[in-house]
């Protein structure tokens, strides 16, 4: 239903004038004479939280989105009754509330600058089929004002000019522009006047966004039932923006093990056993890098869920850890429905329990789907999502599966006309009930999260890894994602890039797409170059239909797969990079992946990039997205940044061409950067790593780098047991100092580090490595500066004379 958000539309209704207003510690309520009330409550000195209702009070306050762990706490609160307004004033905003209409101004306190302002403000009218209000929020749109979020929406990551709904649909073969897909998550940042903010829509009915497309100077967004009720985050820089969000809604509750970013090879689908081996043998006969081997849908007995098919799979335990001994860790995929069969254990201690979904009048909800006939758990009931977490204990604790990979939790339902359940199905929504009006767009999430719960208790005392494709805000708490069933074509690896990129800036960082396309099955090139941006995603992992062709890195001929291989090698000494920016990630909300505007909003070219983007803090990475080419046109954001190739410099701030032929791709380091590098492995902790390679590229001033380490898996991190290095590089004209200020408990297995000298522009005299000198005369190492010096230096000292030019 498209809702119309004219202010002339006949039914929409405005609140009048506050006859009231009444403060309850960190809460205000402003009382109107039509019954509306506005509950506004200071969440911190940037986040203020806008909650109406139209009947003059509130129901029960329940959000799945929001986390028990948020921040809260402000360090100042004072609310001033002026002539035409209120006005609430914290150490970072000033929110003036109409007494004539409720409308919100909000201002930066410190120079008094508009943030954002409500048009007509709040706004409603009834919905006569369901019951219950449409609700709606206008917000003035400032010229040359962007948006950027809204999650895997496959389309410019700049969102003005467009219309998106949120409803979590089963999407296959989806194009550019097709609207809903898989996720829907309310969130957007706004960014005009060099300031950044933040509105969540925390409201899982069907909701609509429009940015400025029905009239030029109004955004707006409203729900088909439910409160009005979102969030405001102010920065003002952008990635406050998120950070702050991302702290509501919460980060992932664990670090994910090691072996999940690396890579990982799926199909629907590898059987029978001697298939499977057949893929992972020749793995490791290639010698291509790979840690996890999937099972889709087939090694089930008749598609039913924690099930195997003995005539496929006739020993799974013994396969599983066979796979193990070699490095694989097996991934499996459980769905939500459930096969309508008495013989079946699940399905009969389901139905005696009754925790299947039913429909408005007391039938059970049934749909159609991979088993067949299916009835559906209600993962909204909590009994529910402990019993559904305690049927992973044999696949987990006693097979060895090391993750599990839930799909077709939109919830999907094949042969009805809107692929999805009924609207009059009832859910429980923890102790809520309500219909799959309300409880739709967090079906998956809550799928998600049970399993989470069994995944994690049966892995105890490893960390658990699971993957969802249905997502509602707040779901990056428990899984990874990826980015559903797309195709096989050049503009799909446009897609990705931006899916990957808008999740990363809606607070869900562990994201990937299907490596190649799932849908028909692409050339050589183009594979290649969707490895090629994978390496940078990370979730990292070729997945395909069969009705297409095979599509693992050896079947496009053997140049194909050396680069192929020569890439995933990148990704593999890349992880102790990628781990330390997961750590940033599930402590501080840091995105894993910054879009250019995200990385520097301050410089308007970057508004409008789509292609480019800062992987981690310090690799700036820009995928070939073309047939043919031997190179392509890119930007260059501001600051000097070294050739990953050829260590040439470039300066920033400007669009320039840069080569890349098939076996490359344009890859830049920042200036100043000490970027930590593993020896290939062919699979996480194939190895014991006694070296870390340090790539150190000089800079004149000063950059701040890290290196996060822990067991690579496991609960002892939590407890103190990692190591942080924080490192300093300071550049000058004929020296470079590098000095390290460690954290933590952890003793890491490695005793050295292998400091490779990047760009510096002088020939070196003297080193000085903690006061004492090295003698300089052995650093040279296939034409690379190179120093080995103990892992637990205090600081490194680089002495020289410049070089003649």
């Amino acid at each position: 239903m498209i809702v119309n958000t004219e202010l002339e539309h006949k039914g929409n209704l405005f609140p009048s004038k506050i006859i009231d207003f009444k403060k309850d510690v960190d809460t205000l309520y402003f009382s109107t004479d039509n019954d509306v009330v506005l509950q506004l409550t200071v969440v911190r000195d940037s986040v203020l939280r806008f909650r109406y209702t139209t009947i003059g009070s509130f129901g029960n306050d329940f959000s799945y989105a929001i986390t028990k762990y948020a921040s809260t706490g402000y360090n100042k609160l004072e609310i001033e009754e002026k002539k035409g307004h209120y006005e609430i004033t914290t150490s970072k905003l000033r929110c003036e509330i109409s007494k004539e209409s409720l409308r919100v101004s909000i201002y930066d306190v410190k120079d008094n600058a508009l943030i954002n302002q409500d048009e007509s403000g709040f706004h409603w009218e009834e919905n006569y089929q369901h019951g219950g209000n449409i609700v709606k929020m206008s917000k003035v749109s400032n010229d040359g004002e962007s948006y950027y979020g809204l999650g895997d929406k496959p389309n410019h990551l700049s969102l003005r000019g467009k219309r998106y709904t949120n409803w979590v649909t089963d999407s296959y073969a989806y194009g550019k522009d097709t609207d809903p897909i898989y996720k829907a998550i309310p969130f957007y940042t706004g960014l005009h006047s060099g300031k950044a903010y933040g509105i969540f829509f925390d409201n899982t009915f069907q909701t609509s966004f429009d940015f400025a497309t029905e009239r030029r100077n109004v955004t707006s967004f409203w729900a088909q039932g439910g409160e009005m009720n979102y969030y405001f985050f102010y920065g003002p820089r952008m990635n406050q923006v998120v950070e702050s969000y991302t702290d509501l809604t919460g980060k992932p509750h664990l670090l994910p093990p090691l072996w999940a970013l690396g890579f990982h090879q799926c199909k629907w689908s590898y059987y029978p056993e001697s298939k499977v081996k057949d893929i992972t043998s020749t793995f490791r006969k290639l010698q291509i890098p790979c840690d996890a081997i999937y099972l889709d849908i087939d090694y089930m007995e008749g598609f039913r869920c924690f099930t195997w098919d003995k005539n496929h799979f006739p020993d799974p335990k013994r396969m599983v850890d066979e796979l193990a001994a070699d490095g694989f860790k097996t991934v499996v995929i459980i769905d939500p429905g459930i096969k309508i069969d008495k013989d079946y254990s699940v399905f009969k201690e389901a139905l005696d329990k009754d925790y299947f979904c039913k429909r408005a009048d007391g039938d059970y909800m049934k749909g159609k789907v991979w088993p067949g006939e299916c009835y559906f758990p209600d993962f909204t009931n909590p009994e529910v999502r402990e019993w559904w977490s305690g049927l992973f204990k044999e696949l987990i604790e006693k097979v060895g599966v090391k993750g599990v990979w839930n799909d077709m939790n939109e919830p999907a339902v094949m042969e009805v006309p809107n692929k999805t359940f009924p609207d009059d199905v009832r859910h429980d929504y923890d102790g809520n009930p309500c219909s799959h009006r309300k409880a739709h767009n967090i079906y998956g999430m809550q799928m998600a999260r049970a399993t989470y719960q069994g995944v994690k208790r049966y892995s105890y005392p490893k960390r658990p890894f699971v993957i969802t494709r249905a997502a509602y805000s707040g779901t990056q708490r428990y899984t990874s994602t990826w980015t559903g069933d797309n195709v096989a074509t050049w503009e799909h690896l446009w897609i990705a890039n931006i899916q990957a990129q808008r999740m990363a800036m809606s607070g869900f960082g562990f994201v990937g797409s299907d490596i190649g396309g799932f849908a028909e099955q692409p050339q050589g090139e183009l594979f290649t170059r969707w490895i090629q941006l994978g390496i940078f995603h990370p979730f990292f992992r070729v997945h395909s239909s069969g009705d297409h062709g095979d599509q693992e890195p050896w079947a496009f001929g053997e140049d194909v797969t050396e680069i192929v291989k020569k890439f995933i090698e990148i990704r593999y000494q890349l992880l102790p990079y990628l781990y330390t920016a997961f750590w940033n990630y599930v402590d501080h909300g840091t995105p894993l992946l910054k879009s250019l505007v995200l990385f520097d909003q301050d410089d308007v070219h970057t508004h409008y990039r789509t292609d480019e983007f800062i992987f981690g803090e310090q690799i700036l990475a820009c995928p070939v997205l073309e047939p043919n080419a031997k190179g392509r046109r890119m930007y260059v954001p501001k600051g000097n940044w070294y050739n990953f190739w050829n260590d040439e410099v470039i300066k920033g701030g400007k669009e320039m061409w840069v080569d890349a032929d098939i076996d490359s791709m344009p890859i830049f380091i920042k200036e100043g950067a000490i970027i930590p590098k593993y020896p290939v492995q062919q699979y996480v902790g194939e190895k014991e790593i006694k070296e870390i390679t340090l790539d150190v590229y000089y800079k004149e001033g000063k950059e701040e780098s890290e290196l996060y380490s822990d067991a690579n898996d496991g609960y002892d991190y939590t407890k103190g047991r990692y190591s942080l290095r924080n490192f300093t590089l300071t550049g000058r004209t004929n020296e470079l100092i590098i000095s390290q200020y460690k954290e933590g408990k952890f003793v890491t297995p490695y005793d050295t580090f292998n400091i490779q000298l990047h760009g510096l522009p002088f020939d070196i005299v003297e080193v000085q490595l903690d006061n004492e000198k090295i003698d300089p005369k052995s650093l040279k190492v296939n034409g690379i500066e190179s120093i080995v010096v103990d892992k637990n230096f205090s600081e490194l000292h680089i002495l020289g004379k410049e070089l003649k030019s």
